[in-house]
């Protein structure tokens, strides 16, 4: 999921007491991912995962049903750990690739939820916008790294009808059902880097004033 914070929002939050506890966040692709589950000839679940997710998010430690949250996944990398199953996912059939190369969340609503969150939002998948809710663990205390970054993270789940977004490739079973369920369950576990603020512009020295004329 990329959240962002435009120059006039961060002014503002700048300016005003009652946004000055929001602060931005990065997702750290190395360390996140989306996975997904999806149950196979009504027997199994076969479980696959897009390894580059980036976006962003603004997490508002005073009020959090103000935070807002962005995702991008990058739809070409999915991986099953099957070569030719990949290759068919990203095929027409499914994903279509070629035609439609990321996955998107945009929330639209956080609020609070026992201990944890539940994030509403627009996902859009296959060139299809559908509202979906995400059930979110987190997001956890803020941590340093070893390197002084600030850290946070988060887990978040759901689950789809990929026939809802134009994923309505099957094959019928020799004994009845299908080879591919319609319900697909999504977890996304995201490790996030506080955004640090830039570096304040040195004043430019005073000018010298200048030598008075010679007469």
């Amino acid at each position: 999921m990329k959240l962002s914070l435009k120059p006039a929002v961060a002014a503002l939050v700048l300016a005003s007491p009652s946004l000055a506890f929001a602060a931005e966040f990065v997702i750290d692709s190395a360390h996140s991912a989306a996975q997904f589950s999806v149950k196979h000839m009504m027997v199994s679940n076969v479980r696959g995962a897009f390894s580059k997710v980036t976006g962003s998010a603004n997490i508002d430690e005073k009020d959090i049903t103000k935070s807002t949250v962005e995702a991008v996944i990058d739809a070409t990398t999915v991986n099953t750990n099957e070569p030719k199953r990949d290759e068919h996912l990203r095929s027409a059939d499914f994903f279509d690739v070629a035609k439609y190369p990321t996955i998107t969340f945009k929330s639209t609503k956080v609020e609070q939820a026992g201990q944890g969150l539940k994030v509403s939002g627009n996902l859009t998948l296959h060139g299809v916008t559908k509202p979906v809710v995400l059930d979110v663990e987190g997001f956890t205390s803020e941590a340093k790294d070893p390197w002084g970054n600030t850290k946070r993270g988060g887990t978040a789940t759901t689950k789809i009808n990929r026939k809802d977004f134009g994923l309505g490739w099957n094959s019928v079973l020799e004994t009845g059902g299908v080879a591919v369920g319609e319900e697909v369950a999504i977890t996304l576990d995201l490790e996030l880097n506080k955004k640090q603020a830039p570096a304040a512009t040195p004043a430019a020295p005073a000018a010298k004033p200048a030598a008075p004329a010679k007469k």
